[in-house]
């Protein structure tokens, strides 16, 4: 038996090596603004277990965007948000979330930022695309609307998580 598990180390060894480019760590916004060439787009993850997490989250991507913008004149950008904070955009959450509700708007119309939210994830709490308001678009999944953007060449932003970014 251990002549066999002697023989399988080096596999999976190799495996494990050729596999860690896949694994990658994702790029920060300070790598991204660093990179020569922009890339064909961006598109900013957040997901977070904390509810009120857009509090501090699209004020953060709304910056970044504006960076980025800086940098790199019409570079594409998107949002997809998929954890517990995607609830506070509901319609019927906007009288309690104005300044997030603003910043997602904004980002849609007047900066050309599609906002996505999580249609499996809210359906599981008993919310259609109509519980949305129109500037937020309902998408299938969040993970596969992110694959979408990549498959496209952006690069995923992931969104520092809110009890991080709350510290700086």
């Amino acid at each position: 038996m251990n002549c066999l598990l002697d023989r399988l180390l080096p596999f999976w060894i190799a495996l494990l090596a050729l596999a860690g480019p896949a694994v990658a760590a994702p790029l920060t916004l300070d790598e991204l603004l660093a990179r020569p060439a922009a890339p064909a787009g961006v598109v900013f993850e957040i997901i977070d277990r904390d509810p009120v997490a857009l509090d501090v989250a699209l004020p953060w991507v709304k910056q970044a965007a504006q960076r980025l913008k800086a940098r790199h004149p019409g570079l594409p950008m998107a949002l997809v948000t998929h954890g517990q904070e995607m609830f506070a955009l509901q319609t019927g959450k906007r009288a309690g979330n104005q300044a997030i509700h603003q910043i997602a708007e904004s980002l849609s119309r007047d900066d050309g930022i599609p906002v996505h939210v999580c249609e499996t994830y809210a359906g599981r709490r008993g919310l259609a695309t109509e519980d949305f308001p129109a500037y937020i678009d309902v998408a299938p999944t969040g993970p596969t609307q992110i694959r979408n953007y990549e498959a496209l060449d952006y690069v995923r932003l992931v969104v520092p998580r809110a009890a991080v970014l709350k510290t700086r």
